[in-house]
């Protein structure tokens, strides 16, 4: 999803805001011929994301800056290792800073969270997941983080797949029809390449939602105890995920009930920037 033409678009909109009129500081402060020379550094440790857009923030900013990076998305660091190098007119380099380090700084918080999460399940065969729940217009950017850090990514957008939660299937019972008579309409109306997920919140409501053929079924805001007997009562008849009040303390748990899938909104909408600092010297 993070293609170049989206990264170069986002970016220069970025730059866009923060300098709209130029830098005013390094326009009057920093003679024209200066160059400088800067390194990316890790205060803490973490994963890297966001390597290509840190790398835009420069060069759409100068063409004259170049930007070599030591480290790849997905690698790790420890704190006061070098992540990458930054040469070029020292007004530009000044200028892109700040655009180029909120972005990789926040991608690789991402990436970082996610790997936590991804390390917390290691030998079971749940595959963590991100959900919607991203910042609008940072989407790719931000499940780009989630792959840098081994997760996965839900569907991209409501027009990805059928994903029928609780407020559908009220509407749906309101008209007079069962969810397994509305799920068989809607298995018939799709192409044969679309998938249907439906959420459900009560282990009663399994059966009728899988007489309908669907691909997933998400268990939401189950117990563990729960989560256990909704695994066994699919029994391999669609992906199981698992969601709500999945945090790093309780990822291992649900996990091990056998789940399939844990999707949870926290890897994009509530983690913190990485501590990343870009030290310049002046020539």
């Amino acid at each position: 999803m993070l293609t170049p033409h989206l990264i170069d678009t986002t970016v220069t909109a970025a730059l866009a805001e923060d300098a709209p009129w130029g830098d005013l500081t390094a326009g009057t402060l920093i003679p024209s011929d200066a160059t400088a020379s800067a390194t990316l550094n890790a205060r803490e440790p973490g994963v890297l994301s966001g390597s290509a857009v840190f790398e835009a923030a420069f060069r759409l900013t100068d063409p004259a800056v170049t930007v070599a990076f030591l480290l790849s998305d997905g690698d790790t660091f420890a704190a006061g290792d070098t992540i990458a190098m930054v040469n070029g007119p020292a007004r530009s380099v000044l200028t892109a800073e700040r655009v180029a380090l909120n972005f990789v700084q926040r991608m690789s918080g991402i990436a970082t969270t996610t790997a936590a999460y991804v390390a917390a399940v290691a030998d079971t065969r749940a595959r963590i997941v991100d959900t919607r729940k991203t910042t609008p217009g940072l989407r790719a950017f931000e499940r780009h983080a989630v792959r840098s850090g081994g997760g996965r990514n839900h569907r991209n957008s409501l027009s990805d797949a059928v994903m029928v939660k609780d407020n559908h299937l009220a509407v749906l019972v309101e008209r007079g029809l069962t969810a397994t008579e509305a799920l068989l309409r809607a298995r018939d109306e799709l192409p044969h390449t679309t998938t249907i997920e439906v959420e459900v919140d009560r282990i009663d409501q399994i059966e009728d939602v899988l007489a309908a053929g669907i691909d997933t079924i998400m268990l939401d805001n189950f117990s563990l105890d729960e989560l256990r007997e909704g695994v066994a009562l699919v029994a391999g008849r669609a992906v199981v995920e698992a969601s709500g009040n999945v945090s790093l303390a309780t990822v291992r748990e649900i996990a091990e009930t056998g789940v399939d899938v844990i999707s949870s909104g926290a890897l994009t909408h509530s983690v913190r920037s990485l501590d990343l600092g870009l030290d310049i010297s002046v020539d």
